[in-house]
């Protein structure tokens, strides 16, 4: 009898100790509510300090690649304006010169400067204003990296971008 009374005394014992547990949760003393002393606003201060290690360097990211793609845009322009220009002009030398002025105006309007832009003009036949004959012109832009200073001398670069196009001159000019 003893030991069926005791069995029946631990059990319930058991079932008051677990129902504690329930009622207290995670950063509560006690079934209260309260907070464990020194912890209040902890969550708030792991939140923004993984959100600012987190998200610093997508945004950072996300830039990147806008200006990665807004070269992209500006060099296809770029190109396709300067061959439109090199096949209008009267000789191969102001059609160059032409040319490159085109290209670097594109560049500007897509905010990239000059110096990190160069242009390459090729002609099939060498004739490059003959009529029939198929100019290309092939536009080079180094994409920087976004807000890093001294840039220039570290050589930080995103991207090296090129694009070409292709004009016929025409048989009437």
């Amino acid at each position: 009898m003893e030991t069926a009374g005791r069995a029946g005394t631990a059990g319930s014992d058991r079932g008051i100790q677990s129902a504690r547990a329930h009622e207290s949760g995670p950063g509560t003393a006690s079934g209260n509510g309260t907070t464990r002393p020194g912890e209040p606003g902890s969550a708030v201060v792991e939140f923004t300090f993984l959100a600012l290690l987190l998200m610093v360097p997508l945004v950072y990211f996300i830039i990147t690649v806008g200006q990665i793609q807004g070269g992209a845009f500006a060099v296809v322009g770029a190109a396709d304006q300067a061959a439109k220009v090199y096949v209008a002009q009267p000789d191969a030398e102001s059609g160059r010169a032409a040319a490159e002025q085109a290209a670097m105006l594109a560049l500007a309007d897509y905010g990239h400067p000059a110096d990190n832009a160069r242009m390459d003009a090729s002609c099939q036949p060498s004739d490059c204003l003959a009529p029939g004959s198929a100019v290309t012109i092939t536009v080079h832009l180094t994409v920087p990296l976004p807000f890093v200073p001294f840039s220039d001398s570290f050589r930080l670069n995103a991207s090296q971008l090129d694009a070409s196009a292709t004009q016929v001159v025409g048989r009437f000019r």
